[in-house]
Parts: C-alpha cells; structure tokens; sequence
C-alpha cells in the first residue's frame, strides 16, 4: 500500500489547506461537486444546512452527493428536510425521483419528476437538468464500467427529453448542453452529442467539464489525440479540476490497447494521471472506490487486492468493497478469499444492487474450489438475474461446458449468440455441440427407460447452429460437417430397413475433405471415418440395395478399425469376407 499511502498523503494536504478557507458559499460547493471533491462538497453543504437552514436547495446538494456516493438512503433522509423546509422544493422532488429511479422504482421517479417539473416553472432550467442527470445515473444492478455503458435507450431517451425542455426553458445553460451531450454520447449518437457539447462551450468557453466530455467523446471514437487535447484545455482553465486527470487515464487505458509500441508507456502514464486525479479531488473510502473501478479497468488485480483488503478494515467501508475484493481475488487464484468476500457481498447487500457478474465471479470460484453443485446454482442465478446483460452469458456458457453441464450450455450459448455481437463461431459451434452432447444423454436414458422420448428439437437446435457455421466461413469446416451427419444420422428413423439418408451428403462431404487433407489419421478422425462408412455401407445395403457397394464401404471402415462392433456385425451376418 506504499503507493496508495503516498497518493494519500498529497490528497490529504490538499484538503488540510482547502479546508482552512473553505468559502461556505453554495457556489463553491457546486464547484467541488463538479471537481468531484465530493467530501470538500459535503463539509460545506453541512455547514450550509445549518447556517443557512432556510435555503431548500443547500439539502438538494448536500443529497445528490450522497447519491453520487452511492448512499442511497442518507440521500433520501437530506432530500426529505429539504421538502420540510419548503414543501415546493423543485429540486427536492427531483432528489427522491433521482433516488427512486437508481432503485429502479420508475413509477415513483416518474410520479417525482413530473411534480418538480410543475414546481419549476417555465424559465428555471435547473430542475430538468438534474432530472436528465439522474436518468443518466447507473442504476442499481447496473455493470461496473463507464457511465454510459449503464444507460439503457429508455433511459438516454427520456434524459433527452428533458433536457430539451431545460434547453428551452434557458437556452444558455451550458450544463444543460453538456448534460444533453452526455445522453446522446451514451447511445453513441456522436454527431448529436457533439453539436450540444459546441454548443456549450460557444456560450462557456471556460467549461472545465464541456471541454472533458468532448474529450470523452473523441476517447470512445478512438481520436485519442484530439482527446488528450481537450483534457488538456480543460486544465488550462482550472489546473486543479481533477475530472480531466481521471478520463485522461482512463483514455490511457485504451489507447494502449490498441499500440503494443507505446502499451507500457501508456499504462504508466494512465497510473500517474489518476494519481494526479486521486491527489486533486480527496482520499475518502469513496474516491479508493473510483480507483477500485480504475485497477479493474486496467487490470491489475493484484493492485485491486490490496486496495479492496484496506478498505475492508475500515470502519467506515461501504459494502461494495468486498465484490472488489472478491473479483480481485477470483483473478489473482485466492479462491477462499474470494469466496469469503463475495458471499458476504451477495448475503448482504440490497439485491437490487447485485449483478450477472456478481454470481458470475461466486460461481467461478465455487467450481475452483471443487463445490460444483453451489457453482452451477450460482451461474444460474447470474444467468437469470439480468436478461440484459447478455455478455455474461458467454462466461457463464463457457463455465457449464466446462463441467459438461450440456443442456444448461446449451441454453447460455444460444442466448449468447442471438443477442450479443461478440460471440464468435466457435460460441456458436460450440451451441450445437452441446445440444448434440444434450441429446445424446436423453438418447442413453431412453435405451433404459423406454417410456422417455428423447427431446428431438434439440437436434434442430444443434443442425441450426452448425449451419450457422457453416454459413460465416469461406470454405466447410470437417469438424463442424461430422456433426452435422451425426444429427441427421439421429433425425433419421433409425430402423436400417427405412433409412431416409439425411445424413448421406454429409458424410460423404466428410469422407471427401478428410481424404483431401491428407497424411496419418489420428483415432479421433479413424473414428469418425468409421462411422462414415459404416452410415454409407449401410445405406447402400438397405436402401440403394447394392451389396457391392455397401462391401466397399465396409471394407474401408474395416481397415481404418477391424475390431468395430458394426463391421463385425456386417461381416459375419452377410457372410462376405474381405
């Protein structure tokens, strides 16, 4: 923790000398609250809503850095006494609509913002700019990551709109503008997002925060020069405004993911600007939080652990401390650590506040340490906890593969494939092995129980998976054409005498590409060269009724494997020898 202590260190003299000549002004508090100084904000709030008790909008601020920190209750308690010094606060409703829609309460947040909106007025713009900045909050249950990865559609649409009416009720409100960038950045409407963020700085060319978001956006379209450039004018017009520091790491990060030359140079340099943001703005539980979400963005896990186990100690911690230290310790192999954290993570916080990947990362760590049946519960709890976040699919198919837990896979990579654009075809191979592998299991329970009937629309899953395939690649793949001859092989009736041939151009496809290849067949191709022949020798006997062919084909399959149960079988019933 050397490193962090030091980060402390300058952070904490920074704040001793801020806190000497803290204006008690409800500007400066705002200010800070754009700085994220977010306890240098609170210090003066409270000092606010007692000096001057009277003034309904010091509470509304006081709550929405409590809600900015994640302390959804305590902001709620603030906004209340705002509404009990004045039952017509604007601001106050907007605090609880706020507060109900992180907790996805939306008929609440809704019932709130609309009763604001009537409070406000028609040329008071701030009310619909703190409306279209709470739709633009991660709501609980949301992805860790970058605020706009957690904005749904609904969510950017109705901030939208909102902030249009701001717009309109005061078309100078730089923050609106920016604000109105934001939503528009969130759904990657880049054009949209930089007209309004021009727009803010033609009326406020000293706009720390315009000039950052439209460094942001330049980030997200990879334009990482003319990024670094707009944090650098933002610096220019206040050397101290921490925001600049953070997105310049973060832009950091991804830009050396795409220059292995400059990846290590860029990495450091992404670490000391956010310990130039960390040093700016205040060493609180908080502010190590942001760099918990940081060191899981750049991937250094051993770092995080040693973050998440400090801030564990503290009295003062909040609780989503030990979902860092659990990812952390699931990346670093410290299962029993990781197992211990996050159990109390999901155990005890507010459900709303859980994720996909929370049961995800348990369950990962459950199956590493051998307990597979509370593993698998807990993938499936990932799998059904948010149906949005179809990314995690992927990871939680991939862990049931593993363990052969086939029909479940199944479902996983099928829901992976049809909804996220990065699964990849082995992804969806990989969804018709499992069905394959699903039916197949049926198949051996019904040769026992002859009252169970195999689930056969688990073949045309599988066939349809593979002809997907099939389809994305420039030439057939052998592997993925064998499994299609076997579905078809099991679509087929199964009775020699009333064999359909389904499977006949498939294996002979196969039959011809592997030949093509050339050289020494392992078993695995020996054995599925086999079942080829054997398909086509018998399809030639009871179907085409031509026994020399049918001779042939056995002939082939009784050199790659004379010790075939089905050749065996063929010799000695037909009474043909080779």
């Amino acid at each position: 923790m050397k490193m962090i202590n030091k980060i402390a260190a300058s952070g904490l003299g920074l704040l001793f000398i801020g806190s000497s000549v803290f204006a008690q002004s409800l500007a400066d508090a705002k200010k800070a609250i754009d700085a994220e100084q977010y306890q240098k904000a609170k210090s003066m709030l409270k000092n606010l809503t007692v000096t001057q008790a009277d003034k309904d909008e010091n509470f509304f601020y006081l709550g929405w850095v409590y809600l900015k920190q994640d302390y959804l209750d305590s902001a709620k308690t603030i906004f209340n006494k705002g509404l009990a010094v004045n039952s017509k606060s604007a601001l106050n409703y907007v605090g609880l609509g706020a507060a109900a829609h992180v907790e996805k309460d939306n008929s609440t947040a809704t019932t709130d913002f609309n009763t604001a909106i009537t409070l406000a007025g028609k040329k008071n713009s701030t009310p619909y700019l703190y409306i279209g900045l709470s739709y633009l909050l991660p709501v609980s249950g949301s992805s860790i990551g970058p605020k706009g990865s957690a904005v749904t559609q609904a969510d950017a649409n109705a901030a939208i709109a909102v902030l249009n009416q701001g717009k309109a009720a005061n078309p100078r409100d730089a923050e609106v503008l920016t604000a109105l960038g934001d939503a528009y950045r969130s759904q990657l409407s880049s054009n949209d997002a930089y007209s309004a963020y021009s727009s803010a700085l033609a009326i406020d060319p000293k706009s720390a925060a315009a000039n950052v978001a439209e460094g942001v956006l330049w980030k997200y379209a990879d334009n990482f020069d003319g990024a670094v450039t707009q944090f650098k004018a933002a610096l220019a017009i206040d050397p101290n405004y921490g925001p600049a520091y953070r997105e310049w790491a973060e832009t950091d990060l991804r830009w050396a993911d795409t220059d292995p030359a400059t990846h290590d140079a860029k990495i450091q340099e992404a670490a000391d600007n956010y310990k130039k943001y960390i040093s700016l703005t205040d060493y609180s539980v908080e502010s190590q939080m942001r760099y918990a979400d940081f060191l899981i963005t750049a991937k250094d896990y051993v770092t995080l652990q040693k973050v998440a186990t400090e801030l564990s100690g503290s009295a003062k911690s909040n609780l989503r401390v030990y979902r860092y230290l659990g990812y952390a310790a699931l990346e670093n192999k410290d299962y029993a650590a990781g197992e211990t954290a996050l159990t109390k993570w999901v155990t005890q916080a507010d459900p709303k506040r859980l994720i996909p990947t929370d049961y995800l990362k348990l369950g990962k760590i459950e199956l590493a340490l051998k307990k597979d049946s509370l593993g698998v519960l807990d993938l499936r709890k990932a799998l059904t906890l948010d149906t949005t976040q179809v990314d995690v699919y992927g990871d939680i198919a991939a862990s049931l593969y593993a363990l052969k837990k086939y029909q479940e896979a199944a479902d996983a990579y099928h829901v992976f494939g049809e909804k996220s654009p990065h699964a990849k075809l082995t992804d969806h191979f990989k969804e018709g092995f499992s069905f394959y592998e699903a039916y197949l299991a049926q198949a051996r329970k019904a040769q026992t129980d002859k009252t169970f009937k195999p689930d056969t629309t688990l073949l045309t899953k599988a066939d349809s998976a593979f002809t997907y395939v099939q389809h994305k690649l420039a030439s057939p793949n052998v592997k993925v054409v064998y499994y299609q001859a076997q579905v078809k092989d099991f679509e087929d009736s199964g009775d020699r005498n009333n064999i359909k041939g389904l499977a006949k151009p498939f294996y002979e496809q196969y039959i011809q590409l592997t030949l093509a290849k050339g050289g020494t067949l392992d078993d695995e191709t020996k054995s599925n060269m086999v079942d080829s022949y054997v398909y086509l020798g018998n399809y030639a006997e009871f179907k085409d009724k031509d026994h020399a062919k049918a001779l042939d084909y056995f002939n082939k399959a009784k050199e790659l494997d004379p010790t075939d149960a089905r050749v065996t079988y063929y010799f000695q019933t037909s009474g043909k020898a080779k």
